[in-house]
């Protein structure tokens, strides 16, 4: 006789089963996740998690997407309630720099970026997806504070996008090699002569 969960206990197993593969993808990242110790680490048999995720490849994308909305949610939403422009793209920094310093030690989202780069697949097509979205949104910061008068007018918003992004990737991974507190010390102040340099 076939057992059948409840949608809503369903659901509930699932995201259960993500939490784990995502902590466990932070210190092993998305390759390093094994169906077997997942299983054992959630107490569920291998055939339990493959009835949630039909493959690891279906896994490894639901973990991916899951780090894009956890960052998402971390970064970009609580700086939307500050007001459009420099102080808005200095909340999403800010942001930014306490995930790294929860993270330092291990970013499902840049993992992938290296992990994924050199291939080909479904994978790979996510994580640029993923990251392409991400330097959307960091432009459209960088434009509104141009429109409000906060950076030049002649300001590279793409240019711009990417010196940040830059300077965060520097971050990580300093902060995992050097340690959060110089490592961050270094990049506040890059920031501050970065945002100097656009500046009206």
């Amino acid at each position: 006789m076939t057992t059948t969960l409840h949608p809503g206990k369903r659901a509930t197993t699932r995201e259960t089963i993500l939490d784990h593969a995502y902590a466990l993808a932070c210190n092993d990242g998305l390759e390093g996740l094994s169906i077997g110790s997942l299983a054992a680490d959630v107490g569920m048999s291998k055939s339990g998690v493959f009835a949630h995720f039909g493959s690891r490849e279906d896994l490894q994308l639901a973990v991916l997407q899951s780090g894009a909305q956890r960052f998402m949610a971390g970064v970009l939403e609580p700086a939307l309630a500050q007001p459009r422009g420099l102080p808005r793209l200095r909340a999403i920094v800010a942001n930014w720099f306490d995930w790294v310093q929860r993270f330092q030690r291990g970013c499902v989202l840049l993992s992938a970026a290296s992990e994924y780069d050199g291939r080909d697949g479904a994978l790979r097509d996510a994580v640029v997806v993923q990251q392409a979205g991400w330097r959307v949104q960091l432009q459209k910061a960088i434009a509104q504070a141009v429109e409000q008068g906060h950076l030049r007018g002649d300001t590279d918003v793409a240019l711009l996008a990417f010196e940040i992004y830059a300077l965060m990737l520097a971050l990580h991974h300093d902060a995992g090699l050097f340690g959060f507190d110089e490592a961050g010390q270094r990049t506040r102040a890059a920031f501050e002569r970065l945002w100097r340099s656009w500046r009206t």
